[in-house]
């Protein structure tokens, strides 16, 4: 049976993660019994913390890692590196911000058989035109730079196979902002077996993005002389 792991950044969800981890928690049901949901939570300076080890006394199969950066790219490439090492065949990783919906995960595990990667595709938007703008913008760049058509670079609702990721890990820094869309920007342009499924993306239930537009613009221009240097490794 095949190993699941759920994984998830937090950063002061205090309103938030009770509701997402247990709802989430629900799609390890029925998985091998190594299935784990992983919690990457370091730099809270609300309750988040405190709820989460509250849950685990119920919860024996969420785990939290503290020891990661602030920052949500860190923080998924600390999670991916660790599902990896626990020896997962699986990684789905979604965000705690309540966005998605845990509805919609089995249509993605039920398609692993035929592709080793199902990503997800925002075609409508809860958080705004504006940020389905810039999104619209890193698709159009990752076309000019690398020749790849992609639906949505970004989206935090991904099915992956690990040794499929795993091929890819080391190409990024532990600490690199953006390493959704460069691994989704890697399995096209290697050509790996990937689908893009629709999903729901809602409006966050609760509190707020720690990342505003001004954060938005640095991360995409030094992402800019990124992708020139990932393109120059690339053959």
């Amino acid at each position: 049976m095949d190993k699941l792991y759920i994984v998830m950044p937090a950063y002061n969800e205090e309103e938030n993660i009770r509701e997402v981890v247990k709802n989430w928690y629900a799609c390890l049901e029925g998985k091998d019994e190594g299935s784990r949901l992983v919690v990457a939570d370091s730099g809270s300076s609300d309750l988040t913390h405190k709820y989460l080890k509250s849950m685990q006394r119920e919860l024996p199969q969420l785990e939290i890692l503290t020891d990661t950066q602030k920052q949500h790219g860190p923080k998924l490439m600390a999670l991916y590196r660790y599902a990896i090492e626990q020896g997962a065949d699986y990684i789905f990783q979604t965000d705690s911000d309540g966005q998605t919906l845990p509805q919609e995960f089995p249509a993605f595990w039920d398609a692993r058989g035929k592709y080793d990667l199902v990503l997800a595709n925002r075609s409508v938007r809860g958080d705004g035109k504006a940020r389905a703008f810039v999104e619209k913008v890193v698709c159009l760049l990752l076309k000019l730079y690398f020749g790849v058509r992609l639906q949505d670079a970004n989206a935090p609702f991904r099915l992956m196979k690990a040794e499929v990721l795993e091929k890819y890990l080391d190409r990024l820094p532990d600490d690199y902002n953006i390493p959704n869309i460069m691994f989704t920007t890697y399995f096209a342009y290697y050509k790996e077996k990937m689908k893009f499924m629709e999903i729901t993306f809602r409006p966050r239930k609760a509190g707020k993005n720690s990342i505003n537009f001004g954060r938005i613009f640095a991360i995409g221009w030094k992402a800019l002389g990124d992708f020139h240097r990932f393109k120059k490794e690339m053959h």
